[in-house]
């Protein structure tokens, strides 16, 4: 009998465990969703943001032949740039193109260039069209 019982508290230890990871990993695994004024507080995080393309540049003259997304302002007013390095250029097809005057969300690490927000993106999958 006695063994029956820490048998069944064995199990339900584990099943609790299990559970509890479960919703840890939901938990952290979401990204935080934010404006393209709120970028700017968050540095250093892994987010959404979601904005409208003001502006495009793709600088097929310069190092690194950058792609630039521009979100909610143009150049040099934007408040959040979206770079895509001419190596993977290729994957999105004509990105300032593409996406020129829509509405995006970007998922990414929110670094700061220049005194802006940035988010590099190297797949197409980390930039939804919104309809």
């Amino acid at each position: 009998m006695r063994i029956a019982k820490n048998f069944r508290l064995w199990k339900l230890s584990d099943v609790l465990t299990i559970c509890l990871l479960g919703i840890s990993v939901v938990a952290f695994g979401q990204t935080k969703k934010l404006t393209t004024a709120e970028a700017k507080d968050h540095i250093g995080e892994q987010a959404t943001v979601c904005g409208r393309v003001a502006g495009t540049r793709y600088a097929e003259t310069t190092r690194g032949k950058p792609t630039f997304l521009n979100l909610d302002k143009p150049y040099p007013s934007q408040l959040l740039t979206v770079l895509i390095w001419g190596d993977h250029r290729e994957k999105f097809g004509s990105p300032e193109e593409k996406y020129r005057d829509k509405q995006v969300c970007v998922t990414g690490k929110i670094t700061e260039y220049r005194n802006a927000p940035e988010i590099v993106v190297s797949d197409p999958q980390n930039i939804e069209v919104q309809k």
